[in-house]
């Protein structure tokens, strides 16, 4: 089953919030159709600064942990839930490269949380090997994945 059919069939509104995937996953989402009925928005937020205005990440997480941490997905994923009408939310941040890592965040790390309205929150960190595309696409698969393993979760705990 798919994510859309899953969020459908329990009359849930998906969330994105999105930063090295720059809209690729809202893009996946909304290719979909029939999408407007279980997708509510995207939050493409690329700058630290978008990241704090549309989001509400807290300026000392990002100067603590960074941009790309488990603790800003976290944030994120959450900030868009509380932004939006949607009831689960996936937040993407991460280095895609070609530049930008270093030797304790590497080209290719990215990070991601899920959340649920019932205050469930997932998180991962991945590191993806392969080119700037194989990267983002990776980072996208990965974020589709993430909510149907949350849904089943919250079925399972249910």
């Amino acid at each position: 089953m798919t994510v859309g059919e899953r969020l459908a069939q329990r009359g849930l509104l998906l969330v994105t919030a999105e930063s090295c995937t720059g809209g690729w996953l809202g893009q996946a989402v909304t290719a979909v159709a029939g999408s407007s009925g279980w997708y509510e928005r995207g939050f493409i937020t690329y700058s630290n600064a978008s990241k704090c205005d549309m989001l509400g990440v807290q300026q000392a997480t990002l100067d603590q942990y960074g941009a790309v941490s488990a603790q800003t997905a976290q944030e994120m994923a959450l900030g868009a839930l509380n932004r939006s009408r949607a009831q689960i939310s996936v937040s993407i941040t991460g280095i895609a490269g070609p530049d930008g890592g270093t030797a304790t965040k590497p080209v290719g790390m990215v990070c991601f949380a899920w959340a649920i309205k019932e205050g469930l929150v997932q998180q991962e960190t991945r590191f993806f090997t392969g080119n700037r595309e194989t990267i983002r696409r990776l980072a996208v698969a990965t974020a589709l994945q993430g909510i149907l393993r949350l849904l089943h979760d919250v079925t399972a705990v249910a």
